[in-house]
């Protein structure tokens, strides 16, 4: 794809986290707008898509896979973290994430669910190629590379096991994955501190473990290659690839054991930078575009492709004026009226407070909460690539600047105040639904490692918690 379409050298999500991150690619909205706050509370399930709205102008559409973009999916350990982020407490929310070995030399199928639904999705487009008539849109929504669930992880599990087969690991050059750098523990943002803590990251590490974590997480990213390879040969068998437009991007990014982390909930580019690919008719090959771009994009450039009007209020900008204006190697920011920053937040689990980026000329700048009680941090990506060193004490007028800017943007105080109230209504609701059956709940949820060291102080910090009237 990156030899025949166009790069995207800047992609990032609008929400480094599974159901919120894709509710913004399906809406063309902010999730602040859609009030999609966690992996539990996102699109009602009646929600107009960009492929509905195609669908109505004539389009045969199909969706198979993982969607996860409506309300009322996920663990409710993921749920009850996310509700009670704000609890002063800390509790491993997750298993030690470990590499693990499966199969043999020979086996290529490793995440069989994702096999099974792309071996439908070319079922699918063979029958389309047989039907002249009527363009179509598919959806293919794919597992991989997400880690695989650790069974000792209470309720539904955690997700910490990176799995792949000695198939994809050698195509892995081991030698060349990299160590990260971490900051001393005592020296972490608070924010920061308190993820790596519920994603069970804390404890010591050899070289070994993390080389490992990070070159199984690569051969996941080239076991999700291979099935890519497999919807673009049907497409060339078919006879449909030269008239048909190809996008691979994905909700978010891994970390992967970088800043002392793994999975994401996290605006480090690990887990906030995506992949954005694009490839089909009209799009010259070999673009590799440096406009900042997000998911909330993918909306109005699939209406466009499919020649449907783009409404005007939504918060994403078509991406084809970019990808037909040149057939150079790179592409000038200023050649689209795209603006040249991306913006994302984050409301769930593993992050206690409300988190907000904003990418501008290679600035990040992260605000938390109400942007008082937690401090900012701010990073040089063009001579910090790693974002290793918070110059936010450095530069103050650059981070007035970031700040305006993002605040122009969203209300980011007053977004995580509702959010702040929207928690606590939310599990003052669920509490009183479990009754007299709460105790036990609560502490055999993915955390019961913890919870079950002192859980009568536990409670009473979430009572106390329940009583405040404290807006985060």
């Amino acid at each position: 794809m990156k030899k025949h379409g166009a790069l995207f050298l800047n992609a990032y999500t609008n929400s480094p986290i599974c159901c919120p991150s894709r509710a913004a690619m399906w809406s063309g909205l902010f999730p602040h707008l859609t009030e999609s706050w966690n992996n539990y509370k996102c699109l009602d399930s009646d929600y107009p898509t960009w492929m509905d709205i195609v669908e109505k102008n004539g389009y045969v559409t199909q969706r198979l896979g993982k969607q996860d973009y409506k309300s009322g999916s996920h663990s409710l350990s993921n749920r009850v973290e996310a509700w009670t982020r704000d609890v002063p407490f800390l509790l491993r929310q997750e298993g030690r994430p470990c590499a693990n070995l499966t199969g043999n030399k020979t086996q290529t199928r490793v995440m069989a669910l994702d096999w099974k639904n792309a071996d439908t999705a070319t079922a699918w487009i063979q029958k389309a190629a047989q039907n002249h008539s009527q363009p179509f849109f598919l959806y293919l929504g794919l597992n991989l590379p997400h880690p695989y669930p650790s069974e000792t992880m209470g309720e539904n599990f955690g997700s910490s096991t990176f799995l792949t087969s000695p198939y994809w690991l050698q195509k892995v050059p081991y030698k060349n994955v990299t160590i990260p750098k971490w900051k001393p523990l005592q020296s972490m943002h608070p924010v920061d501190y308190y993820s790596s803590y519920t994603k069970n990251c804390t404890a010591p590490f050899t070289e070994q473990e993390i080389r490992d974590i990070r070159a199984y997480y690569y051969a996941m990213c080239a076991e999700a290659d291979g099935l890519l390879g497999e919807i673009i040969s049907a497409l060339n068998d078919t006879g449909l690839l030269g008239r048909t437009y190809v996008v691979f991007t994905s909700d978010h990014g891994e970390l992967a054991m970088e800043h002392r982390q793994f999975y994401k909930m996290s605006m480090y580019e690990g887990s906030s930078h995506i992949p954005l690919l694009i490839m089909g008719p009209r799009i010259s090959p070999g673009q590799q575009i440096s406009t900042v771009v997000s998911l909330v994009d993918l909306y109005p450039t699939m209406l466009e492709i499919a020649g449907v009007q783009i409404p005007q209020n939504i918060s994403g900008y078509s991406l084809m004026p970019l990808l037909s204006a040149s057939s150079n190697k790179n592409v000038s920011p200023s050649i689209s009226v795209h603006p040249n920053w991306a913006m994302s937040e984050f409301h769930g689990s593993d992050a206690n407070a409300s988190t907000y980026m904003l990418w501008d000329n290679y600035w990040k700048y992260v605000a938390y909460a109400d942007g008082d009680s937690v401090a900012p941090q701010l990073f040089d990506l063009s001579s910090d690539p790693d974002e290793l060193t918070n110059v936010a004490g450095q530069v103050p007028e650059k981070v007035q600047e970031m700040d305006k800017k993002l605040r122009s943007i969203v209300d980011y105080p007053k977004v995580s105040a509702s959010v702040h109230v929207y928690n606590k209504q939310q599990f003052a609701l669920w509490k009183a639904s479990v009754g007299a059956n709460y105790t036990n709940v609560i502490a055999n949820l993915r955390w019961h490692a913890d919870w079950n060291k002192r859980p009568r102080a536990y409670e009473m910090a979430i009572e106390k918690w329940i009583k405040s009237t404290r807006q985060h």
